[in-house]
C-alpha cells in the first residue's frame, strides 16, 4: 500500500512538471489571473477591446468563448465589431444577416482577410445565428493607403459620400503617443514624411474604429471589438480615441502576447492591458 501511494504521489509530481498549458492570463500588474476573472470584468464593461495576434489560434478560440459567455449574460444587448471588416462593407454584413443575400455572395463580395474562414467566420456565424449586430469598423484600406502616400491632409479631398466611411474630419491625432511615435521613428529612414504618414495612417484607422464603435454603442450595451493587439495596447490607439469622446466609458482591454516562458509575464508586457493572454512562442499559427 505504501509503495502504491509513493507511486501515485510521484506520478502527480511528474505530471505537474510535464504540464504544457496552451495559455495563461495575467492582470495588468503581472499577477496570474484567470478566464473567470477576465469574464467578470467584461460583464461590467461598456466596451471590450480584445487585442489579438492575428494568427494565434488560442486567441481566436478565446474570442469566441468570451463572445458566447457574454451573450449568455447580455443577450441582445451584446454588440460585436471588428477591425477585419471595413466600414464600406457594412451593408453587405447587414444584408447577409437579414437573409437578403446568401453566404456565398457575402463571402465573395466582402474583402475578407485570408484567415477569415478559420479565425473570424465562427464569430460572424455566431452573431448571425443569435441576431446580434456586427459592425465593420475599419477605414477602407484605400483611404488609409492614401494617407500613407499623400499625408493626412489628402482626406479632405474625399467626396461627401466617401467621408461617411471614416472618422469625422478634422481628426485630432497625438503623434506623441508611443504607439505612433515609435512607428514614426522606425519608418523615418524611408523618407522625410514616411514616418509621419505611416503614423497618421495607423491613427486614422484607430480614430475610425473608435468612431464606429461609438456610433453603434448605446448605454446598457456591451460592445466587444476585435482588433490587432497593437490597436489597443498600452491604453492608446483605439482606447485613446474612445476616451477623447467619452471619458466615462468603462473600457476593458485584453492583449495577446507570445512568450518563450508563459509561467511569468515578461516585463515588456506588464501594464499593456487590463488582461494579457500569453501563449508559447512555439504555438502553431493559423497561417
Amino acid at each position: 500500500m505504501k509503495t502504491k501511494l509513493i507511486f501515485i504521489f510521484s506520478f502527480v509530481i511528474l505530471s505537474s512538471f510535464m504540464d504544457k498549458p496552451a495559455y495563461k492570463i495575467y492582470d495588468k500588474s503581472g499577477n496570474q489571473s484567470s478566464y473567470e476573472n477576465m469574464l467578470l470584468e467584461c460583464e461590467n464593461a461598456d466596451i471590450i477591446l480584445f487585442g489579438e495576434l492575428h494568427n494565434n489560434p488560442i486567441c481566436h478560440w478565446l474570442q469566441l468563448e468570451l463572445t458566447k459567455d457574454m451573450f449568455a449574460k447580455k443577450g441582445k444587448d451584446l454588440v460585436l465589431g471588428a477591425e477585419m471588416f471595413e466600414s464600406d462593407n457594412q451593408l453587405l454584413i447587414d444584408e447577409y444577416f437579414e437573409g437578403f443575400i446568401t453566404e456565398n455572395k457575402f463571402e465573395n463580395e466582402m474583402r475578407m482577410w485570408d484567415n477569415y474562414y478559420t479565425d473570424y467566420k465562427p464569430l460572424v456565424v455566431f452573431a448571425k445565428n443569435k441576431d446580434l449586430k456586427f459592425v465593420a469598423t475599419n477605414i477602407p484600406r484605400r483611404y488609409a493607403n492614401t494617407v500613407y502616400k499623400q499625408g493626412i491632409e489628402s482626406l479632405k479631398m474625399l467626396s461627401k459620400e466617401a467621408k461617411k466611411y471614416i472618422a469625422p474630419l478634422p481628426v485630432k491625432i497625438d503623434l506623441e503617443l508611443n504607439c505612433y511615435k515609435q512607428l514614426s521613428e522606425v519608418m523615418a529612414h524611408m523618407g522625410a514624411n514616411a514616418g509621419i504618414n505611416m503614423a497618421n495612417a495607423q491613427a486614422i484607422k484607430d480614430a475610425t474604429m473608435a468612431h464606429f464603435i461609438l456610433k453603434n454603442y448605446k448605454k446598457g450595451n456591451t460592445f466587444i471589438h476585435f482588433n490587432g493587439t497593437y490597436h489597443s495596447n498600452n491604453y492608446e490607439s483605439i482606447y485613446w480615441f474612445l476616451k477623447q469622446k467619452k471619458q466615462k466609458l468603462k473600457i476593458v482591454t485584453i492583449a495577446t502576447a507570445n512568450q518563450i516562458d508563459i509561467d511569468k509575464l515578461d516585463e515588456e508586457n506588464i501594464d499593456v492591458a487590463d488582461f494579457i493572454i500569453t501563449t508559447p512562442e512555439t504555438m502553431t499559427g493559423t497561417y
